[in-house]
């Protein structure tokens, strides 16, 4: 902490004026930890952005009519508005950290350096891991998206070409990735306000039966539904599966900061990206969770069908099958092109906090030392290459069996999220007492955060409990499963 002390009061010295802001943060980053290959590339613009295309996938759009089912409108939204307040603890923990010391990799360097490098050795491979896994399930999303259309494309052609757009984009200059999630999370931000928008106009009366429903389903068939059992316990397990649900669904202030090291001028531009990124995804989600449960009943029978058959692409989204009930055409395709660009999105975000990850392993010699080399433009290529090959698991979707042991590999890490957001948590309170026990006061950082620590505390506890409640359903009677058990 006494390095990080001295570095930043050198970096925050006065200085020539030809130095410019780029040249310090590349000092400083030579200051605190090793020789950073990266560029400073990403526009303000791309920042703003990146941690909305990491989180809005088909969950938003698809999955949450899951739960719907199982918890109701009602449960749904609180659900979600609640689980937004422990993400925005989070985002406080890791914005007044990542603002102090933009490198690459923070959140994972930063659990290494402020608790034990152990820690940051376990934390670094479990936030890689996480991502990495996740990118062949985007990838066979997409797959399941275009079968919606048709299903005369092989699988394996539709895997290939998706792999090897991902491969183009990454191993490009950050630019040219900058550029493709800046206008694959705009189109996520279209998508998400057209339907609330959409909504809103149905609801009061703008479809073609004339039908003002607004907020009927809330009464009938009701506001919170029953799950597993009956009356007020059976309501408390369907909110309880709403609220595990949205621990997984909701995220993105991790995704701004692994952006940190590439970002110009990133002390300027990472407090707005944060605070910016944590009210888009609320209003977006909070809302998003709202509209589900307006347009479609829990006991919707398309609904239930839609998922008991595995319906490809938007055809189980409750927005698609609102579209259907209402007599609305066109308008189920459009979304799903929509689905298919979020779907993408977010698995390019995956291969670049994957590989981004690895590269600060590396850097903090976690890692083989040949995955800190970098191109000319600044891209960690051997990483990249790493994460593509495991992306190349998504064949295993090509025959059934191997695709349920794939389900049960990700399954392994459902965990892993609220694993990093515990790991956060835990490096913000021991950076907190550092500064405590230093005399540094708080008001001399680049961006000092609301309700610290008690936020940092109040996320742990909520992280933390909810890592080990994920898979509670599989000890319910009648509902054990051996599988289930180990890969919860």
């Amino acid at each position: 902490m006494a390095t990080d002390v001295e570095a930043y009061r050198r970096s925050n010295a006065p200085k020539p004026a030809d130095h410019g802001k780029v040249e310090m943060e590349r000092a400083e980053s030579i200051e605190v930890g090793k020789m950073d290959g990266t560029h400073r590339s990403l526009k303000p613009r791309h920042i703003q952005l990146i941690g909305i295309g990491g989180t809005i996938g088909t969950m938003l759009y698809v999955s949450i009519g899951t739960v719907l089912i199982q918890g109701g409108p009602a449960s749904l939204f609180l659900a979600f508005s609640l689980w937004c307040t422990v993400i925005l603890a989070v985002t406080f923990c890791l914005a007044e950290m990542v603002t102090y010391l933009p490198i690459s990799s923070p959140f994972i360097r930063l659990a290494g350096r402020y608790v034990d490098e152990a820690f940051g050795f376990a934390a670094g491979w479990n936030f890689f891991i996480f991502e990495a896994v996740l990118v062949p399930f985007e990838v066979t999303a997409c797959n399941l998206i275009i079968n919606y259309w048709s299903d005369i494309v092989p699988i394996g052609g539709i895997i290939a070409i998706v792999i090897v757009l991902y491969a183009l984009i990454n191993l490009l200059a950050v630019e040219w990735y900058g550029e493709a999630e800046f206008w694959a999370a705009l189109g996520k931000v279209l998508l998400i306000v057209g339907l609330l928008i959409f909504t809103f106009i149905v609801a009061v009366g703008g479809n073609p039966q004339r039908d003002h429903f607004g907020f009927r389903y809330w009464y009938e068939p009701g506001a919170f539904a029953e799950y597993y059992t009956t009356g007020p316990l059976g309501r408390f397990q369907g909110f309880l599966q709403c609220l595990i649900f949205a621990s997984l669904a909701v995220a993105g202030p991790d995704y701004v900061s692994m952006a940190a090291g590439e970002a110009e001028n990133p002390r300027g531009v990472l407090p707005k990206a944060f605070n910016a990124v944590f009210y888009r995804l609320t209003a977006f989600f909070c809302l998003g969770s709202l509209a589900v449960g307006v347009l479609v009943p829990y006991n919707d029978p398309e609904l239930k069908a839609a998922y008991a058959e595995g319906r490809a692409g938007a055809a189980a989204s409750p927005y698609v099958v609102a579209m259907n009930r209402l007599g609305i055409p066109i308008l189920p395709h459009i979304v799903n092109a929509l689905v298919l660009t979020a779907a993408f999105s977010a698995g390019n975000s995956y291969v670049y906090c994957a590989s981004r990850s690895l590269y600060g392993l590396a850097l903090e010699g976690k890692a083989p030392k040949f995955f800190a080399r970098c191109t000319k433009k600044g891209v960690p290529i051997y990483c990249v290459i790493f994460v593509l090959l495991i992306a190349l698991l998504a064949f295993l979707q090509v025959s059934e069996g191997s695709a349920v042991v794939l389900g049960w590999f990700v399954s392994l890490m459902t965990a892993s999220q609220l694993i990093n957001y515990s790991v956060i948590c835990v490096t913000y309170l021991c950076f907190h007492r550092a500064m405590n026990a230093q005399g540094i006061s708080r008001d001399s950082l680049p961006y000092k955060a609301y309700l610290q620590p008690y936020a940092a505390y109040y996320a742990f506890v909520a992280t933390t409990v909810f890592i080990f409640l994920g898979g509670y359903t599989v000890f319910l009677p009648g509902k054990w499963n051996v599988p289930s058990f180990l890969f919860s």
